[in-house]
């Protein structure tokens, strides 16, 4: 609102033309923009008003505010990398096929190849043994009915003889693959002890992996905690120092030209110190409008 608007303004409300509502809404918007400035222009001066007494409890307060929000930064900076650092871990837990025992998942497929091998023979030795039974049943059969129908004289028969020597023969067969089938089934019992042992021993490094991930959640959530309420405190201070930097931009704007120490404190700011003159003007003018003064 410039002097020449509001002349325009007041002529406007001789004839009937009472924006009220427009000018309480510019008033508004500018005071906002005035508050802005004043809280740019604080938190740039600050530091050059320890020697205005008007602004000695405002710097002395920021001064400790800085403190405290450096220590509150430290903080937050130390405890995010800490907290990446255990979202890493967690990850890696549970990402991590067979934790910390590789070797265990080596050592398993390897023993479960063997015990596949050893099946594959135990199933060929029960097909020979079921092979050879057929053969005796056969010829044991046959020298039956050999001796059913010729007599007792057929023993001394080479026929006879020959298949009483196959049956010995098929006999000792027999021994040696009930041997081997005793041997194997004794091979996939061990096998399956020691698979089972290390089963046992690779749950159990998967149940410590699942604790370690689950202390580590446990460690988040906490430093989350502490992380939010780390937050919290800075909020807090960056509202407190916001506040104090407006309180001291909007005197050093008002005695630039008054006070030798805020004159030097905002040389380089002249611009923006007009600006807020006039938004102070604007501000007064647009409440004149309204009929507030």
């Amino acid at each position: 609102m410039t002097p020449t608007r509001y002349f325009v303004c007041q002529v406007a409300q001789a004839f009937g033309y009472n924006r009220r509502a427009q000018r309480m809404g510019e008033a508004a918007s500018e005071m906002h923009l005035l508050r802005e400035a004043e809280a740019h222009l604080g938190s740039v001066v600050w530091e050059q008003v320890e020697h205005v007494d008007a602004l000695s409890v405002e710097y002395w307060n920021l001064r400790k505010l800085s403190r405290d929000r450096k220590r509150v930064d430290e903080a937050l900076s130390k405890l995010e990398k800490l907290l990446e650092k255990a979202h890493d871990e967690r990850a890696e837990l549970l990402s991590t096929a067979s934790g910390d025992a590789p070797e265990l998942l080596q050592k398993r497929n390897q023993l479960m190849l063997e015990l596949e091998g050893f099946a594959v023979e135990r199933d060929r030795i029960v097909s020979e043994a079921r092979e050879l039974r057929r053969v005796h049943t056969g010829i044991k059969t046959k020298l039956e009915v050999m001796l059913a129908e010729q007599g007792p004289g057929v023993r001394e028969r080479d026929e006879f003889q020959q298949g009483r020597q196959r049956l010995e023969e098929i006999r000792q067969q027999f021994d040696t693959i009930k041997q081997r089938r005793e041997q194997i089934g004794q091979a996939i019992a061990e096998g399956d002890r020691i698979l089972d042992e290390v089963d046992a021993k690779i749950s159990e490094s998967r149940g410590k992996r699942r604790e370690k991930a689950s202390e580590a959640f446990q460690l988040i959530g906490e430093r989350n905690k502490d992380l939010s309420l780390l937050r919290a405190e800075r909020g807090l201070i960056d509202t407190q120092m916001r506040q104090l930097f407006g309180e001291i931009g909007r005197y050093v704007s008002r005695f630039a030209h008054q006070n030798p120490a805020c004159t030097e404190a905002t040389k380089k700011h002249r611009n923006l110190i007009d600006v807020m003159r006039a938004l102070r003007n604007s501000i007064a003018l647009n409440h004149k409008l309204a009929g507030n003064q």
